[in-house]
């Protein structure tokens, strides 16, 4: 929907007039390559979107949110009095997390109508959940602010944070720092490099001229709280603490490969040995990606891209048939030069680098390869990079 259709669509909801009526909107992000390094304290290399969430809001006068996501029967009420009543709404609960840890800052949150209008596959590793839970601290925290007579920006990294706390604290899913930073800090047209044992980053441009960014979606649905996420997140825990008996590194991300090679047996389980080998190498993988982009040379991030998939797949085993196929079927494609899973993996999507004369014949051929096999029709995003969470005037 554009801005006017979902005014519309919020009135025809809500009731009211428009003029009292506030859009807010935070993308989703597509992660280029490092791949499950955030929670290590590694680096990562994500972009905006300019697809996400988009919220319409009118605040209220009590502690009630009235929430509607245009894709979804009903409108979901929770009173904020009461909050941890409402943990496991099927719909709603990341916003109500977002608002618990708020408040825990000493943030007061007033009630609000709330349309949101989603146009990011839900479970697809393009993070829904992140770019909802910044676009509502947004919302929040600009109300909050204005209501106090506080004239600066909002701090966008720390409505990142917030996200972060709200999906692990209130939601479940031990998640890392990613999506959310992401979302909230995306620029158009850069790749976000980020070091996420500080949160220090640089905005790298994206020159990739000639192509384009091709996302996939395997359209198998799955959730991160039920999926293995949190017991690889603990093996590399485990895998750490070993290193750490003979090595000082506070973090599995920064370890150099060198260091690993010599020490990685002090692990003594072959399964974390491998957990720790995808982390360290990707990391090094990150860094030699932006290498190779500041020296124009594609074909080498392709290559990289290429690999980041081989180790998610071989060593960190988060991947799947699903996935498997779509990147095996997308490099069999002329023009494309790299193709990996992104985001947490066990389904979700892949992302490529495609040569642009060739994503119509790409998405074709992969599509009718894909459902050959699987026995159902991936789908395709061609999004450009977008920028981060903001207030749509």
């Amino acid at each position: 929907m554009d801005k006017q259709q979902l005014i519309k669509e919020f009135i025809n909801v809500f009731g009211g007039s428009e003029e009292d009526v506030r859009i807010f909107a935070s993308p989703g992000r597509v992660n280029l390559i490092g791949e499950h390094t955030d929670y290590n304290g590694g680096f990562v290399f994500p972009a905006a979107l300019t697809i996400g969430a988009f919220v319409a809001v009118r605040k209220r006068e009590d502690k009630i949110l009235r929430m509607k996501a245009t894709d979804l029967e009903g409108i979901v009420e929770a009173n904020l009095e009461t909050p941890d009543e409402y943990k496991d709404l099927f719909w709603g609960n990341y916003q109500v997390g977002v608002a618990v840890e708020l408040m825990k800052d000493g943030i007061e949150v007033s009630g609000f109508d709330m349309l949101y209008d989603d146009n990011l596959p839900h479970g697809g590793g393009l993070s829904s959940s992140a770019a909802i839970e910044v676009s509502t601290a947004l919302v929040f925290t600009t109300y909050y602010n204005e209501s106090k007579g506080i004239k600066d920006p909002v701090d966008m990294i720390y409505m990142a944070k917030i996200g972060q706390r709200a999906e692990r604290n209130y939601c479940g899913v031990n998640c890392g720092i990613m999506d959310q930073f992401a979302s909230a800090m995306g620029k158009e047209d850069h790749v976000i490099f980020l070091d996420c044992k500080d949160l220090s980053y640089k905005l790298v441009p994206l020159k990739i001229d000639g192509y384009k960014i091709v996302i996939a979606n395997t359209n198998k649905k799955r959730g991160l709280a039920d999926s293995k996420y949190n017991e690889r997140r603990s093996e590399c825990e485990d895998a750490l603490a070993k290193l750490q008996t003979v090595t000082d590194y506070e973090y599995l991300g920064v370890i150099p490969t060198d260091v690993f090679e010599a020490n990685k047996n002090v692990i003594g389980d072959e399964i974390k040995i491998k957990r720790a080998t995808h982390v360290v190498y990707e990391c090094d993988r990150v860094l030699k990606s932006i290498e190779a982009l500041n020296n124009n040379d594609v074909l080498e991030f392709g290559r990289l891209m290429n690999a980041s998939h081989d180790s998610l797949r071989d060593l960190y085993e988060v991947t799947g048939i699903e996935l498997d196929t779509l990147v095996d079927e997308s490099r069999k494609i002329e023009g494309c030069i790299g193709s990996r899973m992104t985001g947490a993996g066990f389904g979700g999507c892949t992302v490529s680098i495609v040569r642009e004369d060739m994503v119509d014949t790409f998405k074709a051929e992969v599509e009718k390869n894909y459902t050959a096999k699987i026995g159902y029709a991936p789908s395709f995003y061609v999004s450009d990079l977008g920028d981060g969470g903001r207030e749509i005037k």
